[in-house]
């Protein structure tokens, strides 16, 4: 396989968080997967790992000796979602509009035994600059406790958008979209979600989960949480729309029932029990109470998570940490 600089070339990029002998691992393996493939026979390959340790993991140096292995640093950890899209745009000068990305996670999880069929779409004869795969999860190695959570957080996810979620950070494009596409702002809140939020055509593929190749996750049950919420945020307009539709239910209830308690008072001798009206008060208050808690919370919430990468990437021009070359 080829690491030149010649002709198309695929990259891989990965975010690395304390986990270097997994990359190498998933390294080895991919470059073992590319030679079985004909389509790709001849393209140049290289891999980009983002650390995002912010530069303090002392393995991170082993990395810079391979050949076709570019680090990227941030100046702080990210989390693996901006990670890779900071990454991304780091190096998007150096890809070529017609090259393949693919982004994927550094411990094993996302298969090499399946990129053949990830990137089929790609490489069929009708594909065109603007076609993207995403990995859709068909199984994963996970507790019981965790498979309940995540079945509930999939169901939360799609009453709040109406949007089916199983996807992560396997994901294969052209460069042409990882040059443009990925200067949307909704990148900067999550990756993953984003692909599914605008309007793009997206060819979702069947993948399995599979075995970290060392160490343990270091996601714990908060970060889980908070990586959901923030998965949410860019589809903001649709909560937005839920959460107005559903507030119009409440107060145009709670409205009907006032009236219904009026005209009874006013037009009948029918007794209104105290409790009645004070029910009704009661519904009218805390749809605008929820309303209003709704919005402003989650708006303070995503701004203060959408630290604006552009501002980073900035700072990393100006800075000695940047890119390390690839070797030809």
């Amino acid at each position: 396989m080829s690491t030149a600089r010649t002709g198309r070339s695929i990259w891989f990029l990965c975010p690395v968080y304390l986990d270097v002998e997994s990359f190498q691992a998933l390294r080895r393996d991919l470059l073992h997967t590319l030679l079985d493939s004909r389509e790709l026979h001849g393209w140049s390959v290289h891999f980009v790992a983002v650390d995002d340790t912010g530069g303090v993991d002392p393995d991170i140096p082993r990395l810079r000796g391979l050949p076709d292995v570019m680090v990227v640093e941030p100046p702080f950890n990210l989390g693996h979602q901006r990670a890779i899209v900071y990454g991304l745009r780091m190096v998007a000068d150096q890809i070529r509009n017609d090259d393949i990305v693919v982004t994927l996670d550094a411990d094993g999880e996302d298969r090499p035994a399946d990129l053949p069929r990830l990137l089929a779409p790609l490489l069929a004869a009708s594909a065109s600059a603007t076609s993207i795969a995403l990995a859709r999860r068909t199984w994963r190695h996970e507790s019981m406790r965790f498979k309940i959570m995540y079945a509930a957080f999939r169901v939360i996810f799609r009453l709040l958008t109406g949007v089916a979620i199983r996807t992560g950070n396997y994901a294969a494009y052209r460069g042409w979209t990882a040059k443009r596409l990925l200067r949307h702002p909704h990148f900067d809140l999550c990756y993953s979600s984003t692909f599914i939020s605008l309007n793009v055509a997206i060819d979702y593929v069947p993948c399995p989960r599979g075995h970290r190749y060392a160490g343990q996750s270091r996601m714990n049950y908060s970060r889980l949480i908070l990586h959901g919420m923030r998965m949410l945020m860019p589809f903001t307009d649709r909560l937005a729309l839920r959460a107005l539709v559903l507030f119009s239910a409440a107060f145009t209830g709670g409205a009907l029932m006032a009236l219904v308690v009026v005209a009874t008072r006013v037009l009948t001798t029918i007794a209104v029990p105290g409790w009645a009206t004070s029910a009704v008060l009661l519904i009218l208050t805390l749809s605008f109470v929820a309303l209003g808690n709704f919005v402003i919370l989650f708006a303070l919430f995503a701004q203060s998570s959408s630290i604006s990468l552009a501002n980073l990437e900035d700072a990393g021009n100006r800075s000695t940490r940047r890119p390390s070359p690839p070797s030809d």
